[in-house]
């Protein structure tokens, strides 16, 4: 596999030479654009950063959020709105707009076109997130940041195929603020200055370390009616047995944290993006039927929840009564939420404008 990435290494470093050196060349918006990206392949927790953005601006700035549309069978730029699912906008995107109804979202594969389609449709816009566009070069952000898991931080991988890096490990200086994601919460204040040392930032770059809250299991479907619907319900000591079901890139965090919730536990692991056919229900239901008698529960994420949603007529009545996602929000650790937060808003203070483009 080495050779292979050393001619990945060459094809990709040229492209990012030629951005650089101004021969390709990148657009400019007059408006806040915030990239969020990784240089790896895989989860790194992208969309819930992103949520956690949308959440910080959206009551202060017109915010818009706009995404490739990953796995979707629409071309070209779509709007999310009323009715749009995975298959229309993407999973990411339809997650997104699931909980952020009055946010304008967006996909579109030429992040380009996009943001001028979006300006055309919401002239007032006053900052844009590009989810996974780090490596979307088109389009120059006003602020980079770079996510990495700190179960396999990108300093200690290698490039495709032999490793997962998408690109280079000297393009983390294109980054503003590097986020060190899915941290355990007690990470101490040793093995930070350890990561720290690692990764060698800049003297212009920040670095935070950020981790996830867990919230009470939520039904995937809303239009039926739940058993036990109360307080109690779902508390552990209620539930006989849990199948975690996922179909994300890295579930080893949610099936950590369900398995020191509840005794009783199975796992169900679908690639990434997978959209679910009449067979995995199929398989579900089969793997359900092996948890302990009593109360059981189907526990997925919030990702997977939408594409479930796609397949609802496929879904017999009693399973879809057991099915619940566990929403997932960001949290920062040693005390730098403020800063964080403050930077984030000061930039897109300082330079909204009457956004046209340029």
């Amino acid at each position: 596999m080495w050779p292979l990435s050393i001619i990945y290494g060459l094809i990709t470093g040229l492209r990012n030479f030629l951005y650089d050196s101004g021969v390709l060349k990148s657009h400019e918006f007059r408006l806040p654009v915030i990239c969020v990206g990784n240089i790896t392949i895989g989860g790194t927790g992208k969309t819930p950063h992103c949520a956690y953005l949308l959440d910080l601006l959206k009551d202060r700035f017109k915010v818009a959020l706009l995404s490739r549309g990953y796995r979707r069978k629409t071309q070209g730029f779509a709007m999310a709105g009323p009715g749009s699912g995975p298959k229309d906008i993407g999973d990411e995107p339809a997650e997104l707009f699931d909980r952020f109804r009055d946010v304008t979202i967006a996909v579109d594969s030429n992040r380009v076109r996009g943001i001028q389609n979006m300006l055309q449709v919401k002239p007032d816009l006053e900052v844009i997130i590009l989810d996974d566009g780090f490596q979307h070069r088109r389009v120059t952000p006003g602020l980079s940041i770079l996510l990495t898991d700190y179960s396999r931080l990108m300093i200690h991988d290698y490039l495709l195929p032999y490793g997962e890096l998408r690109e280079s490990l000297g393009n983390i200086s294109r980054a503003d603020i590097i986020l060190v994601t899915k941290c355990p919460p007690d990470l101490s204040p040793i093995q930070r200055r350890i990561v720290v040392k690692d990764m060698k930032k800049a003297a212009y770059q920040n670095l935070y370390f950020t981790t996830y809250k867990y919230g009470k299991p939520l039904p995937v479907f809303r239009n039926i009616r739940y058993p036990a619907e109360n307080e109690n319900s779902l508390e552990p000591d209620k539930i006989a047995g849990v199948l975690v079901l996922t179909g994300i890139a890295n579930p080893a965090p949610l099936n950590e944290y369900v398995e020191t919730m509840f005794h009783e536990t199975r796992k169900l692991n679908y690639p990434d993006h997978h959209m679910f056919t009449e067979d995995d229900i199929n398989r579900i239901i089969a793997e359900t039927g092996k948890l302990p008698e009593g109360r059981r529960l189907v526990l997925t994420t919030a990702k997977d929840a939408v594409r479930l949603r796609e397949t609802e007529e496929k879904i017999p009545e009693e399973l879809k009564k057991l099915l619940y996602y566990i929403p997932v929000q960001v949290d920062f650790l040693n005390d730098d939420k403020e800063e964080f937060n403050r930077l984030i808003t000061e930039y897109v203070r300082k330079n909204k404008r009457n956004n046209r483009i340029s």
